[in-house]
């Protein structure tokens, strides 16, 4: 296909998509798609329907962008933005907790925040989120709330007997989450796109920044910049964080949770002076002295569930965890030595293993140790070459030391990887 270069940049300069990441089988595909329904058979047409209609445009992309997503997919982000954000309206009641997250894909990442905060005691009148995303497609399922099997996963799913009617088609979010989000169309790297917003306490950018290029990458950070303030974290997916790292932006101390802060010289706000690392309390039980009362309609609840934040079953004996399972507990406690050093037993029990050493180097990562962090990928990639969230990870902490080249090389890895997938936005 002559035209598909050509074809590529039109995305690119639309919504970042770049060919190098996901493969111009991708591209391809969703071109002939958009040229078999519209009945041409000749490229240069197409590519010129292209150039002269923004809707063309637009239906090109709401192809290209395949949603990947489900409820509490970033859990620790989620619940520690809850947390924050109860300690922080504690602080400054008057204040109502703002919360962006773009792209939002078909919902599920803002309506779990609605979930999490609603459940850890926040009222209703007490946060906004404000929700937006470039393929209209996913914006009309979100707004739906009607969700199928793919967006259940893992095993704590108490949530969904609590905010969920089932449906025979799938179930349906009840209106008392729904009404916390406001979803509207978004283009991050359109030039109005937030320009006049207020800031915003806590944003969800993850997953996304890694499909673009450095420059684009760089504009897309500078903007989210623009709408934090002292005291604002912003949340970014595991492979994302060397990227956002920079003489204004630092780590926020939040294991496993990839979320970062301004740096700033002046003392932060008390709210979030609290211990980061320190996990969420368990929720009272509905009925239990001191409880508020349900959050949804009884129609949405089920006697005896326990909340989400709570295991529905006594976890196993420590002892009997597995040792990386263990690690990973530790580590989501903000326990990062002892979780660092589990990992250590568990390869001088079992033998090294390519995950063992992943986990290390997420434990490093959240810890600040880039250099071991970077030891601990490249570990990874001799005992499993392929492995494709090792490759991302250290292409982003090569690029955020300036490493251009060496980024650039482990990217087109990672996307020789990945060549016959389709990105996974949001």
């Amino acid at each position: 296909m002559k035209t598909l270069p050509l074809i590529a940049d039109k995305l690119k300069a639309a919504m970042g998509l770049d060919i190098a990441t996901v493969g111009s089988s991708l591209i391809e595909r969703v071109v002939r798609e958009r040229m078999a329904a519209l009945a041409i058979d000749d490229d240069g047409l197409y590519l010129a329907r292209l150039q002269a209609s923004a809707e063309e445009l637009q239906a090109l992309i709401e192809l290209a962008v395949v949603p990947e997503t489900w409820f509490f997919r970033d859990r620790e982000a989620i619940l520690a933005t809850a947390r924050l954000a109860r300690e922080r309206l504690a602080a400054q009641p008057g204040h109502p907790v703002r919360i962006l997250s773009v792209p939002c894909s078909t919902g599920e990442e803002p309506y779990s925040l609605a979930m999490a905060l609603l459940e850890a005691g926040v009222m209703p009148s007490q946060f906004v989120i404000e929700a937006y995303d470039i393929r209209t497609r996913s914006l009309e399922i979100a707004a739906a709330g009607v969700y199928g099997r793919n967006s259940f996963r893992g095993q704590d799913l108490g949530f969904r007997a609590r905010h969920f009617l089932p449906l025979e088609q799938g179930w349906q979010l009840s209106e008392a989450i729904r009404q916390q989000v406001r979803f509207a169309p978004g283009n991050l790297l359109a030039p109005d796109f937030l320009r006049q917003a207020a800031p915003y306490d806590f944003i969800f950018c993850r997953n996304v920044l890694i499909y673009f290029e450095r420059d684009v990458q760089r504009q897309v950070v500078t903007l989210l910049e623009s709408l934090m303030q002292a005291g604002s974290v912003i949340f970014v997916g595991p492979a994302e964080g060397g990227i956002l790292l920079s003489p204004r932006l630092e780590s926020a101390g939040i294991a496993l949770a990839f979320g970062f802060r301004k740096r700033v010289a002046a003392e932060r706000p008390a709210w979030h002076r609290a211990m980061l690392a320190a996990p969420l309390p368990p929720l009272a039980q509905p009925g239990a002295p001191g409880a508020p009362r349900p959050l949804t309609p009884p129609a949405f609840a089920t006697a005896g569930v326990q909340p989400f934040a709570a295991p529905a079953a006594a976890p196993l004996c420590a002892s009997r965890q597995p040792l990386l399972e263990r690690a990973r507990v530790l580590a989501d406690e903000g326990q990062l030595a002892q979780a660092a050093g589990l990992c250590e037993q568990a390869m001088a029990e079992q033998g090294p293993s390519a995950e063992a050493f992943y986990l290390q180097g997420l434990i490093h990562d959240a810890g600040g140790d880039i250099e071991q962090a970077q030891r601990c990928y490249r570990k990874v990639l001799y005992l499993a070459p392929r492995h494709h969230a090792a490759l991302l990870q250290l292409a982003a902490l090569l690029q955020a030391q300036g490493d251009a080249a060496g980024a650039d090389r482990l990217r087109q890895r990672a996307g020789r990887v990945t060549a016959s997938e389709e990105p996974h936005h949001g």
